[in-house]
């Protein structure tokens, strides 16, 4: 049996590897989680509203605002005290979406519905982790540690679907694994005359001690992960955004945005390289169980 101090050292390790892992929800803050940061502007519409080390992403519209992901569930208040800071009322937010259903991304989700009235949209094979709060994750459903507060979703939706507020789509693609119903948003936003793909990368990492092979955490666990790597290296992207800061060096990017603009966020080849990586820690893993 693992102990509880070492769950948490595997899920630090992993975490530190891919950027896209669990990490730990006690009083330990390694990557900033839980620390409140200025909101920052990406590129068009789009705005960094999250932690330090959490992505969450309003994106503004003449006619409502859309909001993906969310974080801890202690960072409620700082998401909405950054929405104003970017200059935005959170009532403003009519549509609330996810890129995974772990606590670290959707903490916040029932708060922020109860705030901004706003309706959750979320992917098929995540909406019962959304409504149980998290207790029927394959993994982290018997710690406690790892729940959130529950939320119903308002619609549940399938590969494909689009989202349009106001002038922007953005558009769901199932990439699965790192949760049944993980999700990856992709959109096209304007900034100074240019158009910009952005995409909101749902996490590929594997977490420690989820099973791909024998006795799988769930049914298809191993097809679902190749089918979203092949996806995500197929993806178009000029701009790919992350649920974790590090995941695509949010710091350093926003400070070269301070003399660079928009094109410090540019980074064509980013989500590929971060798929390749993903893939190859999970091919090791597979070969491992088998």
């Amino acid at each position: 049996m693992t102990t509880r101090g070492g769950v948490v050292r595997a899920v630090l390790a992993v975490l530190a590897v891919c950027g896209g892992a669990l990490g730990v929800s006690g009083q330990d803050d390694p990557d900033g989680w839980k620390r409140p940061t200025p909101p920052t502007h990406i590129v068009g519409p789009i705005h960094h509203v999250g932690t330090y080390g959490l992505g969450v992403y309003l994106i503004t519209t003449p006619a409502g605002h859309i909001l993906i992901d969310g974080a801890v569930p202690v960072a409620g208040p700082d998401i909405v005290r950054a929405i104003e800071a970017a200059g935005f009322r959170p009532r403003d937010v009519k549509i609330l979406l996810t890129t995974q259903a772990h606590f670290d991304h959707v903490g916040t989700l029932a708060h922020l519905k109860q705030v901004t009235g706003g309706r959750v949209l979320v992917m098929r094979g995540d909406d019962g982790l959304l409504a149980s709060g998290g207790k029927t994750d394959y993994l982290f459903g018997p710690d406690a540690s790892f729940h959130f507060p529950a939320v119903t979703p308002d619609e549940v939706i399938a590969d494909g679907h689009v989202v349009t507020l106001g002038g922007v789509s953005a558009t769901a693609h199932a990439t699965p694994g790192h949760t049944p119903g993980t999700t990856t948003w992709a959109t096209t936003v304007e900034d100074g005359g240019q158009a910009y793909r952005v995409v909101f990368a749902g996490s590929t990492s594997v977490n420690p001690g989820t099973r791909l092979v024998k006795n799988p955490s769930y049914p298809g666990i191993e097809a679902d992960y190749r089918r979203s790597f092949a996806l995500l290296a197929s993806l178009p992207v000029d701009i790919p955004l992350g649920a974790h800061s590090q995941s695509f060096d949010f710091h350093g990017r926003r400070a070269r945005a301070t003399t660079e603009g928009v094109r410090a966020w540019v980074d064509r080849d980013g989500l590929r390289r971060a798929a390749a990586a993903s893939k190859a820690t999970f091919e090791k893993l597979v070969a491992a169980e088998r």
